[in-house]
């Protein structure tokens, strides 16, 4: 379909290869990839409706259906002639492994597989570039999240009607509303999905004695996660523009490298919060008192204990052991009282402490590309390490060099402090790492370049490779949902700009988290009360307007330059003044234009480009601008402006600003301070 092709605003899709810590195109020039995350509700089922708030048919988990998620088939032409219009021509598509294989092991969903094959040809048909996310919060829908099939924990003998009375994990459906906010993240830490990804990425040092249907725990988990993408790799394989495949979305260590089963984890602390020695024995059936934290505007803080009694239920089926009961770690006297018997378990094998990434993550990684490159040989391999890393920072302790073909570092970041509040302070933030507070305007947007930076960096412990921030984005259910009321979405754009701004400064590739094409001011993406999607129907007011129900979109589209002749040194844009600055080293081997993006939406009157020599096209009913450099050995540069001056907010406004927002500082801490006391 060539006319497609042609509305791509930014000219001819072309094969992409890695040059180093670029993307590059057929012609030899970078390629600045920036798109979203299709969608939110491909977490879960289409038939019967999986939102998490509806509980009907929620444990019948082999009768489902996913075809239809992120958008029935006949709706595709609509948004993704959307999603071009905005600019974001990169898809991270996300496919769950309970979609391919939820009847059963080894019973792959044709229907599904097919209607996969059938949007990403649609995709191609307009010039998107895909890859395969393989997505996963906290194990599975039946753990708080989504990812696995239901069948996986029964196969280790869980019984998931159990985990809301023994605490093994906190699920919408079985909680019922309302559903504390960001709590789900705490089912890291919880047993169902701790025991599940334990047993994933080290059943062989941790549960030698589990085996299902004679295979090791490990290898059977495993096998059937890397089969099942297998399959979506052989439906996928002739279409050029999925370039490659995730290795598994945010993956967690469960409980590997915990240094006593008896002490909280220094990860994620919200709602109830057992220890991993704890959330066994509630599974087991032994009452307990957890201490209960919350995420607060000035950080994590201990509410106290509750008493949690499972009242005579455990988390395992009749007949089945607990794992870790099994495997030793525990047991009990003859009167019935559990004792720790190896509380270091999970620290060390093998005579030294055990390393997550180097360990069991890296060689999964290694595992998995071999699989997806038998069918896809030229398949790129997007890693992302664990999600919740004790130190803060991506670490090795091995030496060796990391040997997957065609990687890219594909890590996600997030404001913590807007995420989990769902409030943005312009003026004031968090720094994820270092939990310090970052006061002032400048400093916070500094803050978040400097940790983008940081992030960037840590590329360098793989090797030189492309960086692609996976996910990232903002809650637009800010402030108690108070924009839907007025129509003021002014915190979300100054937020967005924020974050896509931290991008830019770091010239990094990225996917925005998300575009759910069924999100609702009441529901937000239909899982576990989240609302990041760029679109929502209820902001949908004139439907045959492809920008209508877009939110934030003075942020969010953008221009920017999507091919570059040479090395990028800078790209930046302003919301507020509408200036977009472009500069690069060419390289004069490349007689290929720099090719660029520029959105009617920012520039509804027309807008007026300077560059620092050569020539430019400007075509603004394609949204494309051509820049063809001269031979000069200088930094070429390129100015974008408004034609005509946006009026933005006055230094003696912000220095108001900043000045109220210093005495609401000073106020609320004295108030905290004198609640402590």
């Amino acid at each position: 379909m060539p006319l497609l092709r042609d509305a791509n605003p930014w000219g001819e899709t072309m094969a992409l290869h890695i040059d180093g810590a670029w993307f590059k195109d057929e012609l030899g020039r970078v390629r600045h990839l920036r798109g979203v995350n299709l969608g939110g509700t491909s977490k879960i089922p289409m038939t019967p409706n999986g939102a998490t708030h509806l509980k009907a048919h929620f444990f019948d988990h082999r009768h489902v259906s996913f075809v239809g998620r992120p958008f029935p088939l006949e709706e595709a032409d609509v948004h993704f002639r959307r999603l071009k219009a905005w600019g974001l021509s990169f898809l991270r598509f996300l496919v769950t492994w309970e979609a391919v294989e939820h009847d059963g092991p080894g019973q792959y969903d044709q229907a599904y597989l097919e209607y996969v094959r059938a949007v990403l040809k649609k995709a191609d048909d307009y010039g998107f570039t895909t890859f395969i996310d393989p997505h996963q919060d906290v194990w599975s829908r039946f753990t708080g999240g989504d990812g696995a099939p239901g069948w996986t924990l029964e196969a280790v003998g869980f019984d998931m009607h159990n985990f809301q009375a023994t605490a093994a994990a906190i699920v919408h459906q079985t909680q019922g509303d309302p559903f504390p906010r960001m709590v789900w993240p705490s089912n890291y830490n919880k047993l169902a999905a701790a025991t599940m990804f334990t047993l994933f990425f080290g059943g062989d040092d941790f549960a030698p004695e589990t085996h299902i249907d004679g295979v090791p725990v490990q290898a059977y988990l495993q096998g059937h996660f890397t089969r099942a993408m297998q399959q979506v790799a052989e439906v996928t394989k002739d279409i050029p523009s999925v370039i490659g495949f995730g290795t598994i979305n945010e993956p967690s260590r469960g409980y590997i490298g915990a240094k006593h089963i008896a002490e909280l984890p220094h990860r994620l602390k919200i709602g109830e919060c057992p220890t991993p020695y704890q959330s066994i024995l509630l599974g087991a059936g032994f009452a307990q008192d957890v201490e209960v934290w919350n995420i607060t505007i000035a950080g994590a803080r201990k509410q106290g204990e509750k008493r949690i009694d499972p009242a005579g239920k455990t988390a395992w089926r009749e007949g089945a052991a607990c794992v870790w009961k099994q495997n030793g770690l525990w047991e009990t006297d003859r009167d019935g009282q559990p004792h720790i018997m190896m509380p270091n378990h999970f620290a060390n094998q093998r005579g030294r402490p055990v390393h997550f990434m180097d360990d069991y993550l890296l060689p999964f990684a290694h595992r998995y590309a071999d699989a997806i490159q038998s069918i896809r040989p030229d398949a790129m391999i997007f890693f992302e390490g664990d999600a919740l890393e004790e130190s803060g920072t991506l670490t090795r302790v091995s030496h060796d060099p990391v040997t997957i073909s065609n990687m890219v570092f594909a890590p996600h970041w997030y404001d913590g402090l807007t995420l989990f509040t769902k409030r943005y302070q312009p003026y004031f933030a968090f720094h994820n790492r270092t939990l310090r507070p970052v006061i002032g305007r400048e400093a916070v947007r500094q803050s978040f370049r400097e940790q983008i930076g940081t992030i960037k960096g840590e590329a360098d412990i793989f090797g030189k490779m492309p960086v692609v921030i996976g996910e990232i984005g903002i809650p637009y259910d800010m402030n108690h949902k108070s924009a839907y009321q007025t129509g003021d979405y002014a915190a979300q754009i100054q937020a967005m700009e924020a974050t896509i701004g931290a991008l830019e400064a770091n010239l990094v590739n990225f996917t925005l988290w998300n575009y759910t094409a069924d999100n609702s001011h009441v529901r937000g993406d239909q899982w576990n009360g989240e609302d990041l999607s760029i679109y929502s129907l209820d902001d949908r007011h004139h439907p045959t307007d492809l920008n209508s129900g877009g939110r934030a979109l003075e942020a969010v589209v953008r221009p920017y330059a999507a091919a570059i002749p040479g090395e990028p040194l800078r790209m930046q844009f302003d919301s507020e003044s509408g200036l977009f600055e472009l500069a690069f080293r060419h390289d004069a081997s490349i007689t290929a234009p720099a090719v660029l993006f520029v959105p009617s939406y920012q520039y509804p009157d027309g807008c007026e480009v300077t560059v620092s020599d050569g020539t430019f096209d400007l075509d603004q009913d394609k949204q494309r601008l051509i820049y063809h450099p001269s031979d000069k050995d200088i930094p070429h540069w390129l100015r974008i402006a408004p034609s005509v001056p946006r009026r933005t907010a006055s230094t003696t406004d912000r220095r108001w600003q900043v000045a109220l927002f210093g005495v609401g500082v000073a106020a609320g801490l004295w108030l905290l301070g004198r609640k402590r006391r």
